[in-house]
């Protein structure tokens, strides 16, 4: 008896536990279910939010809003030069019955400014070239249709603008017309902003590696291969090629023949652009901390806890060096006396790089807000939402 009772509700558990996993099974099915449509319903993306700096270019600002348009702001008045200029965007079709859909187009690089005209690069994958002056657009690439979204910004040289593409390409086009020159394919996507210094250009990929280019032609000179992806651009100094990557190194390489100098490991990604000042590398790490290392050897000097994760590159303002954190605080930040500084605190997230003109920093908050902060203060001079 003992055992066939126990047989019994062995057996009457046994059901309850399939019972328990069926009912698991139909509520993963429901959630995949919800969850495709969704993903569906969205072109198979998340929308994107824009996180573009500020160009700043005789005595106007150019930033792209989140809303993917340009808009130029008088630096003096803070008033709109002329009216915002809207891009547009990229259709996407749905699923599970979903209509067509709309992929933004959100700006993620910082606008280029040289001569008469304003770079602007998108994530509905095309490069626009704007009027200065009056917005007035000059030219728009590709011609017809669209590439693969453009994330990082326009680095414009040599008579030409280069950029990269989701695609794994690089892409040289003629900075006056717009015409393709050459393209480069690298193993996978590219989010960096190319460096051209002289007529070598450095582009970093998601494949891992950092290539040296014929900045005119397009052929590779070499190649420098981590163990993770590069969305950082690189940093060129006294015949070193600086490069961050997300297996955590900060590397230096020789600009002649891509040797490695020497090598620095954070506790998590660099993605922030470096900077170098009084040969000394500033280097921002998501880790929340900014590392101060000798350009030539790579010791550290000093290292500052902001207690944030860095995403945007620093700036040098008045013989300062300034940076902000993801959570909004400006710091200046001295590797000499190993001293930190709270400047500003926005309390609005930040991930778009700092821009300067003077004493004056300017900030593009993840609110799509521009502010203007008096570097030695810290007081904001003006704030201006740049919504539609």
């Amino acid at each position: 008896m003992t055992r066939s009772r126990d047989f019994w509700e062995s057996r009457r558990e046994y059901l309850k536990l399939i019972a328990g996993r069926k009912r698991l099974i139909l509520v993963v099915i429901v959630i995949l279910i919800i969850g495709l449509s969704l993903f569906g319903c969205m072109g198979g993306q998340a929308v994107p939010r824009g996180w573009a700096g500020v160009a700043v270019a005789g005595g106007t600002l150019y930033v792209g809003s989140m809303g993917g348009r340009l808009v130029a702001l008088d630096a003096a008045t803070h008033e709109r030069l002329y009216q915002d200029v809207p891009f547009e965007s990229k259709k996407s079709g749905g699923g599970f019955s979903c209509g067509p859909t709309t992929i933004p187009a959100t700006i993620y690089g910082t606008p280029a400014v040289a001569s008469d005209l304003v770079y602007i690069t998108g994530y509905n994958g095309k490069i626009y070239a704007t009027s200065a002056k009056t917005g007035a657009l000059r030219w728009v690439y590709p011609r017809e249709g669209e590439m693969p979204p453009i994330v990082g910004a326009a680095m414009v040289a040599l008579g030409k603008v280069y950029f990269g593409s989701a695609d794994g390409k690089l892409y040289a086009l003629d900075a006056a017309t717009g015409d393709r020159q050459w393209e480069f394919r690298t193993g996978d996507k590219i989010w960096a902003t190319p460096t051209v210094a002289g007529d070598s250009l450095y582009i970093g990929s998601f494949d891992k590696k950092l290539y040296a280019l014929d900045a005119n032609k397009g052929t590779k000179k070499w190649h420098f291969e981590t163990k993770g992806a590069i969305a950082s651009s690189a940093l060129v100094y006294e015949g070193t090629v600086y490069i961050g990557s997300f297996d955590r190194f900060l590397y230096a390489l020789s600009t002649a023949d891509g040797s490695l100098k020497w090598k620095f490991m954070a506790n998590n990604w660099f993605w922030a652009t470096l900077l170098v000042d009084k040969g000394i590398i500033y280097a921002p790490s998501l880790d929340g901390k900014v590392y101060a290392l000798k350009a030539d050897s790579g010791d550290k000097v000093a290292e500052f806890d902001l207690a944030s994760p860095i995403s945007s590159a620093p700036i040098v303002v008045g013989g300062s060096v300034f940076v902000v954190t993801e959570d909004g605080q400006l710091y200046s930040v001295d590797a000499g006396s190993n001293q930190k500084r709270l400047v500003a605190k926005l309390e609005e997230k930040v991930y778009a790089p700092l821009s300067a003109s003077g004493e004056v920093i300017y900030i593009h908050t993840a609110k799509d807000t521009l502010f203007a902060v008096e570097a030695r203060s810290g007081a904001t001079l003006w704030s201006l939402s740049l919504k539609s």
